[in-house]
């Protein structure tokens, strides 16, 4: 369908999507028994005993739940070139990585012309609720999108992030002119070698094509707050390049300055009226509206590992509303942002459930008597059985399992859920955490959240005493002494006093409410947390490293629990250290 759609009709989408909820659990099975007839011939399902069956008891009698390691070595054989049906019917040929910020280095997951698809139709699912709400017109989107260098394995396959190789394909091109998301910038950007060049150059095409923008996008909330953070600093060499019709010398890749020469032209009044936008604002509140005056709202990922940059995202966005993009991983998509109106702290995603299929983990509290002031992430879990898609319960938390059409069986994706209500037959579901990313020494856990919450209250106090900002963090684990203790690591936008951070570093101790944190600290069994101010860039650093690595920036988050895994980005973080503070919340 999308092949031949010229004029995009997103009733008919959303018709669609009814459509394939009404009958969840019918789809499921459908979509099931299509993914196991396509790949019988899988080396990995032949061993498994499924003997040709396709209904769900025998999958789940015979598969067994996996994680990426227990599937290690039959992609690296692909990736070194065996292209016997080994995890798939069809040899596989494209690699995608991971951004590796979960494990410090990237994974490789198999990808197909399957995933493309599945990709546009939870692009163009969303764009048909998002467009009801939110009706936008001819024109284009200021898109910060960037695509990492593919590269040949040993065997020969094409290898690149997940982004990199949506972004590449004909079909994403054809979706994104179908649904008026065309990006201003030419492919030479978006494809350039060096992603701060390539930056510099989206802000420019964006101001070129002021009056055309309808929206502004990015995979992540933290690129786009790069983005305009980046803004502050270049806006009057960007002005200058309008003025004189002349690109800035700082970008050097040939192809992206022949690319730019056919869209600058001097245009000294757009430079003037940049010029006085910018200069009447008062500290760049507001900064995307007043930029583009027919912007309806700013799009991309905002939940989970991205909330904490939603505060300085809505100080850039005015009233512009913040819509928050869908729910996936480099291992495929679960689901559709249908409900945009709702604010990215609010956001649910519809499964599609034709799209993959899904089992979930029931996740039940230990120890319940003892976890007196739990956040939705501070308790250890017990497992059930998994159950079905259509048989989970609102205000119940699981793990995701999913199957999908290129190789993974039962996987594991590490991510907690709670099920918020239905659309139809098929749930809705709000992304909690992470669960590998735990912070824990005695009988603690606190996970992504929980730093999160804790964070946000150290930063308020700190606002609110010095108006400086917390630009980035993340946490350690520190054992090396006795007993352990948390880091965090803070860079912030400006210096604070030595009075105001020992407050803060108090703070942040006394916002870890799980039970078993506040025991151990009680009794010694958990040091004083210390908080370590990093200097300015130091993030930056640690992007440059994973981009070094070849992940793209389109697909970075930051780490926010640093191990000893990861003894690369620990270094960065600790030769950077320029203060250091114990907390007395306990003393």
């Amino acid at each position: 369908m999308l092949e031949k759609m010229e004029q995009f009709d997103y009733e008919k989408a959303i018709e669609n999507f009814e459509e394939l909820t009404r009958d969840a659990e019918r789809v499921q099975v459908e979509t099931l028994k299509k993914i196991l007839e396509d790949n019988r011939e899988a080396e990995y399902l032949k061993k498994l005993g499924l003997n040709g069956r396709t209904d769900p008891e025998s999958f789940r009698a015979c598969v067994p739940l996996v994680t990426h390691k227990d599937l290690e070595h039959y992609i690296q054989r692909i990736v070194d070139g065996d292209d016997s049906p080994i995890l798939t019917g069809k040899p596989i040929t494209t690699i995608s990585l991971s951004s590796g910020t979960t494990q410090g280095r990237p994974k490789f997951v198999p990808f197909n012309e399957e995933l493309v698809q599945t990709t546009m139709e939870i692009f163009t699912t969303s764009y048909a609720f998002r467009n009801r709400e939110f009706p936008i017109g001819n024109g284009k989107a200021l898109q910060f999108i960037y695509s990492s260098k593919q590269f040949k394995t040993k065997g020969g396959l094409a290898a690149g992030t997940a982004t990199t190789n949506v972004y590449r394909s004909e079909q994403f091109k054809k979706t994104m002119k179908a649904i008026q998301s065309q990006c201003c910038s030419p492919d030479e950007v978006i494809f350039g070698p060096d992603f701060r060049q390539s930056l510099y150059c989206h802000l420019l095409c964006g101001l070129i094509c002021r009056d055309e923008i309808q929206f502004v996008f990015s995979p992540f909330a933290h690129s786009t707050v790069y983005a305009f953070r980046t803004f502050e600093q270049v806006w009057e060499e960007l002005c200058d390049d309008i003025r004189t019709g002349v690109l800035s010398s700082r970008i050097t890749v040939p192809s992206i300055r022949a690319a730019l020469s056919k869209l600058l032209r001097p245009n000294p009044e757009l430079a003037d009226l940049i010029h006085d936008k910018c200069s009447g604002l008062n500290n760049w509140y507001g900064l995307i509206p007043e930029l583009f005056p027919h912007a309806k709202y700013i799009y991309g990922i905002m939940t989970g590992s991205m909330l904490p940059y939603l505060e300085k995202l809505r100080h850039y966005a005015g009233v512009l509303p913040l819509l928050s993009a869908d729910y996936g991983s480099s291992e495929g998509w679960i689901g559709a942002n249908v409900n945009p109106r709702l604010p990215p702290e609010f956001t649910t995603f519809a499964v599609l459930p034709d799209i993959g299929y899904f089992e979930f983990i029931p996740l039940t509290e230990r120890n319940k008597d003892q976890q007196q002031n739990k956040t939705a992430a501070t308790y250890s879990y017990a497992e059930s059985e998994p159950i079905g898609l259509t048989q989970v319960k609102i205000g119940e938390e699981y793990e995701i399992i999913v199957t999908n059409f290129a190789g993974l069986y039962r996987y594991r994706l590490g991510d907690v859920v709670k099920v918020m209500g239905f659309h139809n037959s098929t749930p809705e579901l709000q992304f909690v955490c992470r669960r590998n990313l735990l912070l824990s020494i005695n009988i603690d856990k606190n996970t992504e959240k929980d730093l999160q919450l804790a964070v946000e209250a150290g930063g308020k106090l700190l606002m609110k005493k010095t108006k400086v900002e917390v630009i980035d963090f993340t946490s350690h684990v520190d054992v090396s002494t006795d007993p352990g203790h948390y880091v965090i690591f803070w860079e912030l936008s400006s210096e604070a006093s030595d009075e105001v951070l020992n407050e803060c570093c108090d703070c942040l101790d006394r916002s870890f409410v799980d039970a078993g944190y506040v025991s151990s600290r009680k009794v010694n069994a958990i040091g004083a947390l210390e908080l370590r101010v990093v200097r300015r860039g130091t993030f930056q650093k640690i992007l440059d490293h994973y981009l070094g690595l070849g992940a793209a920036f389109s697909q970075f988050k930051t780490p926010r629990c640093v191990g000893q895994s990861n003894p690369k980005v620990l270094q960065i973080l600790c030769n950077n250290v320029v203060n250091n503070y114990f907390s007395a919340a306990f003393s």
